[in-house]
């Protein structure tokens, strides 16, 4: 998985709807889940949410954290 998507999922944030301003990598599993149902955005913002989708749904966020303690420093 590329470092550089793993690092957008921590620091880019939700532009529109119920959790805007919200850091993709903060946005709920069922509001993922209804996306990955509806479809995804297109660009990158799609590509972001299905990425997170698909690392919450395998259970993968511990990927994240050492990049969201590099965001807090």
């Amino acid at each position: 998985m590329d470092g550089e998507i793993l690092k957008d999922l921590v620091t880019r944030e939700m532009p529109f709807g119920k959790f805007k301003g919200s850091k993709i990598c903060n946005l709920p599993e069922f509001y993922l889940v209804w996306f990955k149902q509806q479809g995804f955005p297109k660009g990158k913002l799609g590509m972001w949410m299905e990425t997170m989708y698909e690392i919450r749904v395998n259970g993968l966020e511990y990927l994240l954290d050492p990049l969201k303690r590099d965001q807090q420093d």
